[in-house]
């Protein structure tokens, strides 16, 4: 075992040396990811002081790679060396400064280039930068409390809990609200670290032109050497086998790092059958969580943020008006705001509820009605001529089971229950016979086979056709 370098000799010329031995235990892109640019090492007599900008790279640090900067300083300078973690100032500031002006393309870090020479004036550009919307702004309620829970938990402890994170739900309920949230929050929390954020159409258009342009590795790099790796509609890679391949393999790199990884989907990951099963178990790893469309409390809710202070003003009469009509997602709320307020300026008309009725009326008009599970249930039976209560009993006859199945799929498709509040209704204990009963319907649909429910067979499509008539009735 090495002998412990001379108190006088430490400083000397040590740093990259250091630095070699750090490398070859946790590789370079790790090395340069979390110690290059935000760290110092200080030679103090008889200790190594790893300087930090922050107490969460001092925790970080310390945690994660602790054990391998105390056996690389054992290597370089003798196993009596101690190594001890502490904010440097200066650091420290240079953080602060960074944060005070972050950097916003593709949610990697990039350092702005410093021009050689003094700029020449041009005219001046306009530059959409992309506005990103944080946990603070989201709208909770009943349909979307956990996921929005969840995705706090992910930014104040990443890596550390649900890993990964699966937030699924129809269109505009608010999942990519929710992944640019994490987003914002993780630059704040981490300052400068990288972290990728990406739609997965963005993901397959780089990785196929990686592929065209002989790149893979600087692909590979962008994607998995992150703090954090988030995508946005993991469904439009359904049936992109090579891209989810590439995604596979760039999720496991994520996670044995110990790095976060969050992606949105528009369907429990157990209902798709176009996403591969490995990938699918990946997913199933982590935590699951499904938004849904607003109920009355967070429609008035959404409608209230929407309108916020700009003029004209919306009174709470209009807005309680509009949160009981309408019954669309966040982009329908939003977009009635516009057209009303729009609508007031342009007849110079105060903002009323006549004035919404007139404004929104064929909005209002194909409003779709509030459906209940017990609405589902009824229509089931009436079309199959089954008695009230048929579906919640413990029959296992086709007549019956086929028709619960179908009552559970259309109730996940025209309700906002979750599958554990379907489940409990239809007299099940777990949610996952919901989900394995919607997976079932969806397979006699995609290729319309022949069905038994209720005293007769039925062509798959032509029988939810039929209930669904009975439903809208």
């Amino acid at each position: 075992m090495p002998s412990p370098a001379p108190a006088g000799d430490l400083a000397v010329g040590f740093e990259q040396r250091l630095a070699a031995a750090i490398v070859g235990r946790i590789s370079e892109a790790r090395y340069n990811l979390w110690f290059r640019t935000h760290t110092k090492f200080v030679a103090t007599g008889d200790a190594v002081v790893v300087g930090v900008p922050n107490l969460y790279f001092h925790d970080w640090l310390q945690k994660t790679f602790g054990n391998d900067v105390r056996a690389a300083v054992a290597e370089v300078l003798g196993s009596g060396v101690a190594v001890k973690f502490a904010i440097d100032p200066e650091l420290f500031q240079a953080q602060r400064a960074a944060e005070a002006d972050p950097p916003a393309a593709r949610g990697v870090a990039e350092p702005k280039p410093k021009p050689a020479t003094p700029p020449v004036a041009k005219a001046p550009r306009v530059i959409n930068k992309r506005r990103w919307r944080t946990l603070g702004d989201f709208v909770v309620g009943p349909c979307n409390r956990v996921a929005h829970a969840s995705a706090l938990s992910v930014v104040e402890e990443p890596g550390l809990g649900a890993n990964p994170l699966v937030i699924y739900g129809p269109t505009g309920t608010g999942k990519t609200h929710l992944l640019e949230g994490i987003y914002v929050g993780l630059r704040k929390r981490a300052g400068d670290v990288k972290v990728a954020f990406a739609s997965a159409e963005d993901f397959m258009n780089r990785f196929v032109s990686a592929m065209h342009q002989g790149k893979a590795g600087s692909f590979r790099r962008q994607f998995r050497d992150c703090y954090a790796l988030l995508l946005d509609d993991l469904t439009f890679l359904a049936g992109k086998r090579a891209t989810q391949v590439e995604f596979l393999h760039t999720f496991d790199a994520v996670v044995a790092d110990g790095h976060q990884v969050v992606v949105t989907c528009d369907c429990h990951p157990r209902l798709s059958d176009d996403l591969m099963p490995e990938l699918v178990d990946r997913l199933l790893g982590g935590a699951v969580w499904g938004v849904l469309p607003p109920d009355p409390e967070t429609r008035l809710a959404l409608l209230r943020s929407k309108a916020g202070a700009a003029p004209p003003l919306v009174p709470d009469d209009v807005l309680q008006f509009l949160g009981g009509h309408l019954r669309g997602n966040v982009r329908e709320l939003e977009g009635a705001i516009h057209s009303l307020r729009h609508f007031a300026r342009v007849t110079n008309r105060p903002v009323t509820v006549e004035a919404a009725r007139e404004a929104l009326g064929d909005l209002l008009r194909h409003a779709v009605r509030v459906v209940h599970v017990t609405d589902v249930e009824a229509a089931v039976c009436a079309t199959l001529k089954l008695a009230a209560n048929a579906l919640r009993s413990k029959s296992k006859a086709w007549a019956v089971s086929h028709a619960r199945m179908l009552a559970i799929f259309l109730a996940r498709k025209h309700t906002s229950a979750s599958f554990g509040e379907i489940s409990q209704y239809f007299g099940n204990k777990t949610h996952s016979t919901a989900v394995a009963a919607e997976k079932r319907v969806r397979a006699w649909l995609t290729s319309n086979q022949m069905v038994k429910a209720g005293d007769r067979e039925w062509k798959a499509r032509d029988l939810v056709e039929r209930v669904e008539r009975e439903l809208g009735r």
